[in-house]
C-alpha cells in the first residue's frame, strides 16, 4: 500500500512544481503590466499636452505667455496670453493652503506618533483620514457661505469671492494628507533612536526635536510636497470660492482666477473647438504638469540627500 502512495506522489510533484511556477509567472506578468500602466498613461498625457501646445505656442510666443500679466484669451479683439494672472492666483492659494497645513498636519502625527494612547491613535487617524474623502466641491461650498462671511468680519475689504477664503478650505483638506503621511515617517523611525535620546537625558521634546524629526524629515518632506502638489491642482475649491477674476497680484483678500479655475470655466462648451482660446486650456495644463514634475523630482533630489546625510 506504501509504493503506490510513494508513486503518486513523484508522479504529481513536477507537475504542482510546473503549475505553481507558471502561476508566479502570471502574477509578475500582472504586477508588471499595471506598472507599464500607469507608464503608459503618463506617457500619453504628455503627448497629447505636448501636441496641443504645439498648435497654441504656433500662434502664440512663448515670451507672451510667461511675459505678459494680461489674460484675457476670450474677450475683445485685443486678446491678450500672459500666464501671470493664472500664476499669481495659483501661487497665492497654494501658499496659503501649506501656511494652514504644514504646522497643524506635522503637530497632528507628532501628537499620534509620539504622545498618544495606541487605541487613541487607532481611533483619531482614521477619522482624520476619513476627512480626505470628503468631495472638495463641499469644502467649496462652506467657503463661499461659512468661512468667507465669518472673514468680513475681522478683515476689512475681503471681497465675497477671494483667494483666502479659498487657499485656508484647501489648507484644512491637505491636512489629512500632511498629517498621515508624515506620522507614517516619524512612526517608522527606530525605537531605539528614541531609548538612546531619553539615554542621553533628553526629554520628550528633546528627543522630537533634535533626533526623531530629523530621523524622519525625507517623509516629511515627500508628504510637504505631495500636499504642495495637490494645492497647486486643486480645482472645485477654488472654482467656487476664489472668485474666478483672472487679475495679477497677490493680495488674498481680492478675487482670483487660478490655472484650474480656467481649465473648468473654458471647458464648458462654450469656447469653439479648436480655436486658440480652446487652447490655452493645454498651454496652463502643461505649465502645471512641469510645475508638479519640477516639485516631485526637487521632491525626489531632497529626500535621497537626507537618507544620505541620515545614514553618515
Amino acid at each position: 500500500m506504501t509504493a503506490p502512495a510513494v508513486g503518486r506522489t513523484a508522479l504529481h510533484t513536477p507537475t504542482r512544481g510546473r503549475a505553481a511556477r507558471w502561476y508566479e509567472r502570471l502574477i509578475e506578468l500582472g504586477l508588471a503590466g499595471c506598472g507599464m500602466t500607469s507608464i503608459l498613461v503618463t506617457i500619453g498625457i504628455v503627448v497629447i499636452l505636448a501636441h496641443e501646445s504645439k498648435d497654441f505656442f504656433a500662434q502664440v510666443s512663448l515670451g507672451e505667455f510667461l511675459g505678459s500679466t494680461k489674460w484675457t484669451p476670450i474677450i475683445g479683439d485685443h486678446r491678450s496670453y500672459g500666464v501671470w494672472p493664472l500664476l499669481s492666483a495659483t501661487l497665492t492659494t497654494a501658499a496659503i493652503a501649506l501656511a494652514v497645513a504644514i504646522p497643524l498636519g506635522l503637530l497632528a502625527a507628532i501628537y499620534l506618533s509620539e504622545y498618544a494612547a495606541p487605541r487613541t491613535r487607532k481611533i483619531i487617524k482614521p477619522a482624520l483620514e476619513l476627512l480626505a474623502g470628503v468631495p472638495t466641491i463641499v469644502f467649496g461650498y462652506f467657503a463661499i457661505t461659512t468661512l468667507t462671511p465669518a472673514l468680513r468680519d475681522y478683515i476689512p475689504g475681503l471681497a465675497g469671492g477671494n483667494l483666502l477664503s479659498a487657499g485656508l478650505m484647501m489648507g484644512i483638506m491637505i491636512v489629512p494628507l500632511v498629517a498621515s503621511l508624515s506620522e507614517d515617517a516619524i512612526y517608522a523611525v527606530p525605537q531605539s533612536l528614541r531609548e538612546a535620546a531619553a539615554g542621553l537625558g533628553g526629554g520628550p521634546f528633546e528627543a522630537i526635536r533634535k533626533v526623531i524629526v530629523p530621523s524622519a524629515w525625507s517623509g516629511i518632506a515627500a508628504a510637504i510636497t505631495l500636499a504642495a502638489s495637490r494645492a497647486i491642482g486643486e480645482t472645485m475649491i477654488v472654482a467656487i470660492a476664489a472668485g474666478n477674476e483672472a487679475r495679477f497680484g497677490f493680495d488674498p483678500r481680492q478675487p482670483g482666477q487660478t490655472a484650474t479655475a480656467y481649465i473648468v470655466d473654458i471647458s464648458k462648451g462654450e469656447t469653439p473647438h479648436g480655436s486658440v482660446a480652446y487652447q490655452t486650456i493645454f498651454a496652463v495644463a502643461a505649465m502645471l504638469f512641469v510645475m508638479t514634475l519640477i516639485m516631485n523630482v526637487i521632491s525626489h533630489r531632497l529626500s535621497r540627500r537626507l537618507r544620505a546625510a541620515a545614514r553618515a
